[in-house]
């Protein structure tokens, strides 16, 4: 899942990033509105935290541009009485979370709006391969898979593309934040471990010089 925080306050915004990071989700961060934005222009992002008092393009009005669009929107902000809520529900936003907040629940609310997409059941099952998203496990017949979180992650965008040919840049976007190097090769070596693990006969097909497919 890919995530992009907009806070203002750049020590919380890297304490909520890395904290979403070692849950097993790609992060993005910006500081202002203006940047938000920007970036939610650039990639496709599942879910956006986002600070509702931002500097420069409040983010009020970031929340109006991008509400209804493909990412889902967790609005965070300390005004958190009953009409803040019910303000910023009626801006766009998805879900409204005050601060202070106990950290298991803000991933778990980014969790649940990652899985809200219609496209993206809970339990994906091909042949005998069966992915549970929410737990974050996955089996093939009778055998339980042990995948880091960067596999599950590329083995859930196989999984939706449902046999379409997914590129090294996408699979990139998807599992990987903004500081990756577009020029390694940590796309091929995590598919080709995900394919071991995955074992036989083989679920997992290179299109040479597109991408993967399953």
């Amino acid at each position: 899942m890919r995530v992009l925080v907009a806070e203002d306050h750049v020590v919380l915004a890297d304490w909520i990033a890395e904290g979403l990071r070692d849950a097993g989700l790609a992060v993005d961060v910006v500081n202002d509105g203006a940047a938000a934005l920007t970036q939610a222009g650039l990639t496709a992002y599942d879910v956006i935290v986002l600070d509702r008092d931002l500097p420069g393009l409040h983010g009020d009005q970031v929340c109006r541009k991008l509400a209804g669009g493909s990412a889902r929107i967790l609005m965070l902000t300390a005004a958190a009485g009953l009409d803040d809520r019910v303000d910023g529900l009626e801006l766009g936003a998805d879900d409204y979370h005050g601060k202070p907040f106990a950290f298991r629940e803000l991933v778990a609310r980014v969790r649940a709006l990652g899985r809200r997409a219609p496209s993206a059941p809970q339990i994906v099952r091909r042949g005998d391969l069966t992915v549970d998203r929410a737990r974050h496990r996955a089996s093939r017949g009778i055998h339980t898979l042990s995948l880091t979180r960067k596999e599950f992650a590329i083995l859930e965008l196989l999984l939706a593309a449902d046999g379409r040919v997914v590129s090294a840049e996408e699979m990139l976007e998807h599992a990987w934040d903004a500081n990756l190097d577009p020029f390694s090769n940590i796309v091929s070596v995590a598919v080709a471990r995900l394919r071991r693990k995955l074992g036989e006969p083989p679920l997992i097909e290179t299109v040479v010089g597109k991408g993967y497919r399953l």
